[in-house]
């Protein structure tokens, strides 16, 4: 009976070994996986579950069962939320906050609380445009949630079975005779769109697949234009225009070109397919690199012969140089290159945990979709190997605090004593949280309580591990280690100049 689930039997976990308690957020672990349309939820028959109100389209991310009177503070947003009105005093606030907290669909169960889902629940549901489904009281709550995670896992396994066939469909395509036509023709097959290589002003240079309308043509050619080698600019930008969905990708080599895709739609696994695009193209578009890739291995040469590193280093261009760590990626032999291309360096070492890279300083370092990476802080040749140790540090800090990008870095708030600059400082300092209240103060009451989750949750009213979200969500936002203690004391200094 769904009053069973509700009273406090926990919901089902996600992959094996996870067991989250009862009345907190069920965010599957391990590799994040495609949400599942609600649509595709309520197509399941044995569950028996109805639509009331709002679309079907909405993606869910995971399940959570609560039968708290406001469970805003327990939910991380996407979740179908399931309840059987046990504390269900005032339904339209009981929404706004389910709303409020991001939550992609209600799930109300009836029996033995109610025999029907109450009227005024639908009309705040469809006021608020948030979908509304009844649970029959045959159907169990944790029934619910399995079939959800059986069907998250099948979307991952199409997923990946997706990227492999377009990953070896263009390798195929980069060995025929005419490879970077044909590398856009598979592109484009798989996509279901159009590819088009740019030339550097946004000119393009070769197209394969299905035309598109000029105002698609038009807007995807102003992307390519966005990305590429000039300082500060993106790897890769996405946008609209004609009725598709748009996407372009910087290629490596510095050379302003760039890969354009338009399709129908965008579905999960698209950005890895086209990265491998990217590296291919990469390397089939510029061979002048040949004098590159010689002075290279000539810097390697004279290391085995025993010349001193800095002047080796001198043959792979003026310094400084900033080093790269990174983990994650697709599991394929491109991902490591296609993250290369992405940060516009050939100088990478695939290692089997941790992938390296040496890049200019010049170039900007970006976060990169499924990687978690740690840089050093811009370094000359000679003091490389204090920058790699950096670097190696910011990864573990990033992989701590779940962050995709850490950069080592020096406190520097304490030494600033004018009140004015202080707090110009700490308004920029401060500004990735973006003014949220909840956030802003979590952070200053645990920095006040020296860390303390317990205490923190007592002070602020909220759950101990809303408290860890909170925190963990504004280290990530300010890109900041929270346990390093300078950290904190800029951080604290910010929020008393505010």
């Amino acid at each position: 009976m769904n009053a069973s689930d509700a009273a406090g039997t926990p919901p089902p976990a996600g992959p094996p070994g996870a067991t989250p308690p009862a009345t907190q957020p069920t965010t599957p672990p391990g590799p994040p996986v495609p949400p599942v349309p609600l649509a595709t939820l309520l197509a399941r028959e044995e569950l028996g579950l109805r639509l009331l109100t709002g679309s079907a389209e909405v993606s869910l991310h995971w399940v959570h069962t609560s039968e708290m009177a406001d469970p805003y503070p327990y939910l991380l947003g996407g979740e179908l939320l399931m309840t059987a009105g046990v504390q269900l005093a005032d339904p339209a606030r009981y929404v706004e906050r389910v709303v409020e907290a991001g939550a992609a669909a209600l799930g109300f169960g009836v029996t033995p609380v109610y025999d029907t889902v109450p009227q005024e629940l639908v009309a705040a549901c469809a006021r608020h445009g948030l979908p509304l489904v009844e649970v029959p009281p045959r159907t169990p709550f944790t029934a619910v949630a399995r079939a959800l995670w059986r069907l998250m896992a099948e979307a991952r396994l199409h997923e990946l079975r997706r990227v492999s066939e377009a990953q070896q469909s263009l390798a195929t395509a980069a060995a025929r005779p005419a490879p970077v036509p044909a590398v856009l023709g598979a592109l484009a097959s798989r996509l279901g769109g159009r590819a088009v290589l740019f030339g550097p002003g946004g000119t393009e240079s070769a197209a394969a697949g299905r035309d598109v309308p000029p105002e698609a043509s038009r807007a995807l050619a102003d992307l390519a234009r966005v990305v590429g080698p000039r300082p500060g600019g993106p790897a890769s930008a996405s946008g609209d225009g004609g009725g598709l969905r748009l996407a372009a990708y910087a290629l490596g080599g510095g050379e302003g070109l760039a890969l354009g895709v338009a399709a129908e739609r965008r579905e999960p696994g698209d950005h890895t397919i086209a990265g491998v695009a990217v590296v291919l193209l990469s390397l089939l578009t510029a061979p002048h690199r040949a004098a590159d890739v010689t002075a290279r291995d000539t810097a390697l040469v004279r290391l085995l012969l025993g010349a001193d590193p800095a002047d080796a280093a001198r043959a792979l261009g003026a310094g400084p140089w900033t080093v790269v760590h990174a983990r994650g990626g697709d599991g394929t032999p491109f991902a490591a290159e296609a993250l290369a291309a992405a940060l516009g360096t050939p100088l990478v070492e695939a290692g089997s945990d941790v992938v390296r890279l040496l890049l200019p300083a010049s170039e900007p370092v970006t976060a990169q979709p499924g990687w978690t990476l740690g840089a050093g802080a811009p370094a000359e040749a000679a003091d490389l190997a204090v920058a790699d140790a950096q670097a190696a540090r910011a990864l573990r800090r990033a992989q701590a605090t779940r962050a995709a990008l850490v950069r080592h870095r020096a406190a520097g708030f304490a030494g600033l004593v004018d009140p004015d600059e202080a707090a110009a400082h700490a308004r920029e300092l401060l500004a990735p949280l973006g003014g949220s209240g909840p956030l802003t103060e979590t952070l200053r009451t645990w920095l006040s309580l020296h860390g303390s989750w317990d205490r923190t949750a007592v002070a602020t009213g909220v759950h101990r591990n809303t408290v860890r979200q909170r925190i963990a969500r504004a280290a990530a936002l300010l890109d900041r280690d929270l346990d390093d203690p300078d950290v904190r004391m800029e951080l604290w200094f910010a929020l008393g100049a505010l």
